[in-house]
């Protein structure tokens, strides 16, 4: 009887998982079934997107989002949702607060949601000003620019902090030498 490691047990595991991907079990080497099934996760992961939409979900990539928000209040102030997806850290409740604080916006809705070390943060605002149906275009490009512009400057903080930041050097250490040969064999 032959023992098979459990690393080995887990490839086989993993490659009789990958063929019942394949419609094409049968006639197809590992190179065009890992394609397949590449091309299958990929298409998994567009659906889930799709799918989890009208949840507050966080996503893998740093992003800062600004759209037009219907309050449904019909009092002509201008709404936006605004939503920001980075990496969780200590001061970023602090920093968003101090950013959006400097708008002199009401807000109307926060919501936050957190998976793993990712933190989504979902704001909706409306501007204290009445809308004139001339200038609600540009009032609105106006409030979303600066709100835009608030919550990037949270997230560049994140990115300038050497904390958060990936070490691009190696630490000073001192090198040891040893001052003896190696090489030379003792008998």
């Amino acid at each position: 009887m032959k023992l098979f490691s459990i690393r080995n047990l887990v490839l086989i595991y993993f490659y009789g998982s990958c063929i019942q991907f394949c419609s094409k079990k049968l006639k197809m080497d590992k190179a065009a079934l890992l394609a397949t099934v590449i091309s299958q996760v990929k298409e998994l992961k567009k659906d889930a997107l799709e799918s989890s939409k009208g949840f507050l979900i966080p996503v893998d990539a740093d992003e800062v989002q600004v759209e037009p928000y219907d309050t449904g209040a019909g009092d002509g102030t201008i709404s936006v949702r605004a939503s920001v997806c980075c990496e969780y850290r200590s001061e970023l409740l602090s920093d968003l607060r101090e950013a959006l604080d400097s708008l002199h916006l009401k807000m109307v809705k926060a919501d936050i949601a957190t998976l793993g070390n990712r933190v989504k943060n979902v704001f909706v605002f409306t501007s204290c000003k009445e809308r004139s149906n001339d200038a609600d275009a540009d009032a609105f490009q106006l409030l979303a620019s600066s709100v835009h512009q608030a919550l990037s400057s949270v997230l560049d903080k994140a990115s300038a902090s050497p904390e958060y930041s990936p070490r691009t050097t190696l630490p000073s250490k001192r090198r040891r030498v040893s001052y003896f040969d190696t090489s030379s064999s003792s008998s």
